[in-house]
């Protein structure tokens, strides 16, 4: 079986890579994230997540950078607070993408750490992952990374590879309304 991983930044997946990479899982993580903004910020977690996978030999792909059509989904949703509505549709946007490109590429199933931090509803991600999964055929794996010891083991890995680290989920709206 061969699992295409969403990530969407290197400081949360970090923990769930090297646990799939020690226990030999097939896999490949996919950088799909384009509601994080500014660009630079971007460019920093794609850049940073590319190194960390380069540095364990794990396989790292990344979609095109398309926060016009992202800003587009999530319109009129904009003063939604974290865990409202638009992250709900973010998270949907971003998983149907990476089960599309999954089925196309010939990976059997998809998980994401879209859920992985204390900040994010983990039910919220499932629910999105579900609808994409109906649309699009692939098989979601619902595996709850937030255990198993992978927060001690990502904790070690940030301080470990001095990895950057962000304060906001990434989009436009979670800069400017929370203090992630």
């Amino acid at each position: 079986m061969k699992m295409l991983l969403l990530s969407c930044c290197a400081p949360c997946s970090c923990a769930v890579i090297q646990k799939l990479h020690d226990e030999n899982v097939d896999f490949s993580v996919l950088f799909y994230n384009p509601n994080i903004f500014p660009l630079a910020e971007y460019e920093k977690r794609k850049n940073e997540q590319i190194n960390y996978c380069q540095n364990i030999g794990v396989p790292v792909i990344e979609l095109p950078y398309n926060h016009q059509d992202w800003l587009k989904a999530v319109q009129g949703l904009e003063q939604e607070p974290e865990r409202g509505k638009r992250c709900s549709v973010c998270f949907y946007f971003r998983l149907k993408r990476t089960m599309e490109y999954a089925k196309e590429n010939g990976f059997d199933t998809v998980s994401s750490v879209l859920g992985i931090s204390r900040y994010k509803n983990l039910d919220q991600v499932n629910e999105a992952a579900k609808k994409a999964e109906k649309e699009t055929g692939v098989v979601y794996d619902y595996t709850n990374w937030r255990k198993g010891g992978t927060e001690q083991m990502r904790q070690q890995i940030i301080k470990q590879t001095q990895m950057y680290s962000q304060n906001y989920c990434g989009c436009p709206f979670s800069k400017k309304s929370e203090k992630i």
